[in-house]
């Protein structure tokens, strides 16, 4: 379909990295190695495990620091003021990862995991699993949303407003949704835990990203581009460094119990396409452009599952069913964001042909 007058062309969708297109396999193999290596070398995992200063677990901090950092670094806090170009889009994108998405999952966790599936699951576990599907859908997607964007020509800008105007919001709301949620699904939570999972995991990575992109962008574009490919593999390999450690302590009940991963995968599964759909179909009934609602449906899709990880970890540790829950989200993100970046280009006729310009 031609281009309509005055509408930005959109972009030649960029390839996904190695890393990128396979992270399930990455992730499959580690729940593998994580698992052999925590059966056969108990002793240095337990030691790991105890590194801690005020419930923080110094090595995974410093993983997740390197994992999260690379990722706000593509953040660009100046772009906000463009929110206003496409405040139908922002809107949408708004109402379903803060009105809709953490509070439907809290929705879905009890169903499936309090109700349907709770004969299959350790009795004791169930509000750890619940909590750790609550803190995945609490956290708006920061940089996977630029791939997903790039496969489905996205208009670039908006891509940027959106997940800068998603994290400036993060920075206030996630502590006190998260609080609000596992409070109302009867779980307890000190707040000063949670404050410090903030501040150690989202304002201070931000601060140090910002500060760290400044100063690139001083050198002229390239020096950011430049960076951005050299420390990109130190994200993912600092996320598969984590996920071995904690399918280390998560190895046994994994063992006694293998389908575990798949329950947990329900309720997320259908959020994602849940929100999606949402996200699709109202940028078409409020006449976006294709380039614009597929950004908005993607954003609300996926999670910062970075972010879910290090925070289920700090809370609730290494050997709870918070963290096994956040990993799943990480576990199932690809293949399923792929399969929903199929169904918004392959629909592109049917959105334009409905939308109201």
């Amino acid at each position: 379909m031609a281009d309509l007058p005055g509408r930005r062309p959109d972009p030649v969708p960029a390839p996904m990295s190695r890393f990128e297109r396979y992270l399930s396999v990455w992730v499959a193999l580690c729940i593998v190695a994580g698992i052999a290596l925590g059966r056969w070398l108990p002793g240095p995992f337990q030691a790991i495990g105890a590194m801690e200063v005020a419930q923080v677990n110094l090595p995974v901090g410093l993983l997740i620091w390197v994992m999260i950092i690379p990722m706000l670094l593509k953040v660009d806090f100046g772009a906000l003021h463009q929110v206003r170009q496409h405040w139908r889009g922002i809107g949408v994108t708004l109402f379903v990862n803060w009105a809709v998405k953490p509070f439907s999952m809290a929705l879905l966790g009890w169903l499936f995991i309090r109700q349907v599936f709770a004969p299959w699951l350790p009795a004791d576990q169930l509000d750890s699993y619940v909590a750790g599907l609550i803190l995945l859908a609490a956290a708006p997607c920061t940089a996977m949303v630029f791939v997903w964007s790039r496969l489905t020509g996205g208009h670039p800008l908006f891509t940027l407003s959106q997940v800068a105007l998603n994290d400036t919001i993060m920075v206030f709301a996630f502590a006190p949704i998260v609080a609000l949620l596992l409070g109302l699904s009867a779980i307890t939570v000190p707040w000063d835990t949670l404050l410090a999972s903030v501040v150690l995991y989202i304002v201070i990575p931000v601060l140090i990203a910002q500060v760290w992109r400044r100063a690139l962008l001083a050198r002229g574009q390239a020096a950011l581009e430049a960076a951005l490919a050299r420390i990109g593999p130190w994200s993912v390999g600092a996320l598969l460094a984590t996920l071995v450690l904690l399918f280390a302590f998560q190895g046994e009940a994994i063992l006694r119990q293998p389908l575990v991963i798949a329950m947990l995968a329900v309720p997320i599964l259908i959020q994602v396409f849940g929100n999606a759909a949402l996200a699709y179909w109202l940028n078409r009934r409020l006449g976006e452009s294709h380039s614009v609602a597929c950004p908005s449906a993607l954003i609300g899709a996926s999670n910062f599952f970075e972010l879910a990880v290090a925070a289920a970890i700090s809370l609730f540790g290494f050997e709870s069913g918070a963290a096994l829950a956040t990993v799943v989200g990480v576990l199932i993100e690809v293949p399923v964001m792929l399969l929903v970046v199929r169904i918004v280009n392959r629909s592109r006729g049917w959105y334009e042909a409905g939308a109201r310009r």
